[in-house]
């Protein structure tokens, strides 16, 4: 999926190879920025571009790493102000009436798209606000995209990366106290949006531990089954379904047991889905397929995060990105054998 975006000519492997170790937390840094997978490829590739062709520009006054850092998110700002911000069903707009038809599917580029946890390789630091899985939660970047991209980008330099206020002036052209305005309304907004229990905190990424393991076993084989009680018996009272990007989005055991009776399961075919597990955002995820019953296998049709109370054990959201370009990105199969 990546590609070598160097023009060829002396010296290209010199460089790329100076280049190349930063790729990948480029691409999670891109990726908090933006949203988007593809969207965070595309500002990488360029990130990439632009610093092989102004590599003798680069005097070593700053590290490598922050002179990238400041390519790429001067890309990702100069690519935001013609995009719009994404978001996710349950940020913009009310619960929906199970009752009430679907809303049609919007197609344009809005909505946040799931992260494969092998992303995930920034080490931890403990004098940042936020861990690094926390800070790719869905909760958290449907929160961070409601900031200014200027906003948004100073919060993750400060609040995720650690950069100083005189390091983030720099990398943004302005002075620092108009940094640390930038970075307190960024907080104040994020907190009116954001809130994560501390014993969530303690607990995330621990999916592997025996109870939840014997509870996305559970979930998988209802699935699989066709078992919708048995689905509905795994979530919490108050939990919430969303399928980007269809921006209708239920709440309660009951609204969902009906979308659930109606859409995923309302056909006469048996066995329709599939799931793998994988992991997405710092939670646990499954490749998504459904029956192709004329060609005797099962196709790719999206990501399914779901995101786990640990208090109660049980499930709290299931989102499910119905978009099967999302697939490689995890590292899967587009099709699997029906048996």
């Amino acid at each position: 999926m990546e590609k070598n975006v160097y023009p060829a000519g002396e010296g290209q492997a010199d460089i790329s190879s100076l280049l190349e170790p930063y790729r990948r937390e480029l691409h999670l840094h891109c990726y908090r920025l933006m949203g988007s997978l593809q969207d965070a490829e595309d500002m990488v590739q360029e990130t990439m571009l632009r610093a092989w062709r102004r590599f003798d520009t680069f005097k070593g006054s700053a590290s490598l790493r922050t002179w990238l850092y400041t390519i790429a998110t001067n890309a990702c700002l100069d690519a935001l102000k013609k995009r719009p911000p994404r978001t996710m069903p349950v940020a913009a707009y009310p619960a929906a009436d199970p009752l009430h038809p679907l809303a049609p599917a919007i197609a344009e580029p809005i909505w946040l798209e799931p992260v494969p946890d092998s992303w995930l390789v920034e080490a931890d630091n403990p004098e940042t606000r936020y861990t690094r899985r926390e800070s790719v939660s869905l909760a958290f970047l449907t929160a961070l995209q409601l900031l200014p991209p200027r906003q948004r980008a100073v919060l993750i330099l400060a609040d995720v990366l650690d950069w100083r206020a005189s390091e983030i002036a720099e990398l943004l052209e302005i002075t620092v106290s108009a940094v640390n305005s930038a970075l307190h309304r960024a907080r104040v907004t994020l907190a009116k949006h954001y809130h994560m229990d501390e014993r969530d905190l303690a607990n995330m990424g621990r999916a592997a531990d025996v109870q939840m393991s014997e509870l996305l076993s559970r979930y998988v084989h209802a699935w699989e089954t066709d078992d919708i009680a048995g689905i509905v018996a795994l979530l919490k009272e108050d939990a919430v379904l969303s399928m980007p990007p269809i921006p209708s989005w239920y709440q309660g055991r009951e609204a969902i047991l009906a979308i659930l009776t109606i859409g995923p399961f309302g056909t006469e075919v048996r066995q329709r889905w599939k799931l793998r597990p994988t992991c997405a955002n710092g939670q646990p995820a499954f490749v998504f397929y459904q029956a192709d019953q004329s060609q005797g296998i099962y196709r790719a049709f999206g990501i399914q995060v779901v995101t786990i109370d640990q208090q109660s054990g049980q499930i709290a959201e299931m989102t499910i990105f119905k978009n099967p370009s999302l697939v490689p990105y995890f590292d899967s199969p587009s099709q699997l054998p029906e048996r």
